[in-house]
């Protein structure tokens, strides 16, 4: 569950749109259309609506975001009953690239050019893509996909307290540091923590919840380092996950058996997860991001867990006991309350944070 951020944010987003804007034209007459400010739009830049114009409305887009990410959990299970655990990942990397290099040309985009950029996004890559995608994908196969979405949703909590150590430009409020104790109650509600764990596989839920603390370190790191880039979000994006692809095609050979079949299911799975979960989902995150903000467009982290469960549930026979919804609820509760704070209003005015990516 979510590669963001938290949160690009993933743009969510991570980086910065466009280069600062060039200098006004001259006043426009009094029925042309004005910004916020009632400054006419600058000379050849096109207005939110004209942007706009044409596409699904933002709640549509958000929807259907919700339901992508959602369901990576229950691909991410098919994928791995037939393929191991990184090609799986691989695979999602690869066939998210191929749709954003093809969205690039389409659009006429190059990659982002600069030893130093290309540095940052390789450790970008690591941290929010390769990374965390390998762990949730081997979590998986010691539990089930409705709690791996549901550790996916801690991002906002391992944030928080990351704020706590001065590794984020956040400080703790009251309110953010009762979140953040409230979340992790929650967590404990859903691993069942007063009969001792029991039902629960130790080694699969440590791996998914470090795959969602390092999306927390990830967001942090990309917000530092390239929230100020003049590349377009589309050209970072592409390029990071095209490292991420390298990344994994370097080392998965050696890792991993390659697989000597090709059954249908699970490869329709990947090929899903990379295609929609990983390259659609990046582009409609930062279309969200730029026409709503962050603040909204983060929302999107609440519904995950809610559609993984469901997904798992119905779709695959997971078994739910009454302590998994409840837990979820809390943790929920106690990642929204982290959101909120003096802060908040600064949050939604700047383009570098998104929700985190499953």
């Amino acid at each position: 569950m979510r590669t963001p951020p938290a949160p690009r944010t993933a743009a969510n987003t991570p980086y910065a749109t466009t280069a600062p804007p060039p200098r006004a034209a001259a006043p426009a007459p009094a029925q042309a259309p004005t910004t916020r400010t009632g400054a006419p739009p600058p000379a050849g830049r096109p207005t939110a609506r004209e942007r706009t114009r044409g596409r699904p409305g933002w709640r549509l887009r958000f929807a259907v975001l919700c339901l992508i990410w959602g369901f990576s959990f229950l691909l991410i299970k098919v994928g791995t009953d037939g393929f191991a655990p990184l090609y799986v990942t691989l695979g999602r990397l690869l066939f998210g690239t191929l749709v954003l290099l093809a969205v690039l040309v389409v659009k006429r985009e190059r990659l982002p050019r600069g030893v130093r950029t290309w540095g940052h996004l390789a450790v970008a890559a690591f941290l929010l893509n390769a990374f965390p995608f390998s762990l949730f994908a081997y979590a998986e196969l010691h539990i089930s996909s409705t709690l791996a979405g549901i550790c996916n949703a801690t991002t906002p909590l391992w944030g928080m307290l990351l704020s706590l150590v001065a590794l984020s430009e956040d400080r703790p409020t009251r309110r953010r540091i009762a979140g953040l104790g409230l979340g992790f109650v929650g967590v404990l509600t859903v691993l069942g923590a007063w009969q001792g764990f029991s039902g629960q596989d130790p080694a699969g839920t440590a791996m998914a919840l470090t795959a969602s603390l390092s999306y927390a370190v990830g967001w942090i790191y990309v917000r530092r380092t390239l929230a100020h880039t003049s590349h377009s979000n589309l050209s970072m994006a592409g390029g990071q996950l095209l490292l991420g692809t390298v990344q994994l095609g370097l080392v998965t050979p050696f890792l991993a058996a390659a697989p000597d079949s090709l059954p249908m299911l699970p490869l329709l799975s990947v090929l899903a997860l990379g295609a929609l979960g990983t390259g659609l989902a990046f582009l409609l995150q930062y279309g969200l991001v730029a026409e709503v903000g962050p603040t909204t467009a983060t929302l999107v982290t609440y519904f995950i867990p809610v559609i993984a469960t469901a997904a798992g549930v119905l779709l695959l026979g997971e078994t739910l006991t009454w302590n998994t919804p409840v837990g979820a609820v809390i943790v929920l509760a106690g990642a929204a309350l982290t959101q909120r704070g003096p802060r908040r209003a600064a949050a939604a005015r700047r383009p570098s944070e998104s929700p985190p990516q499953p």
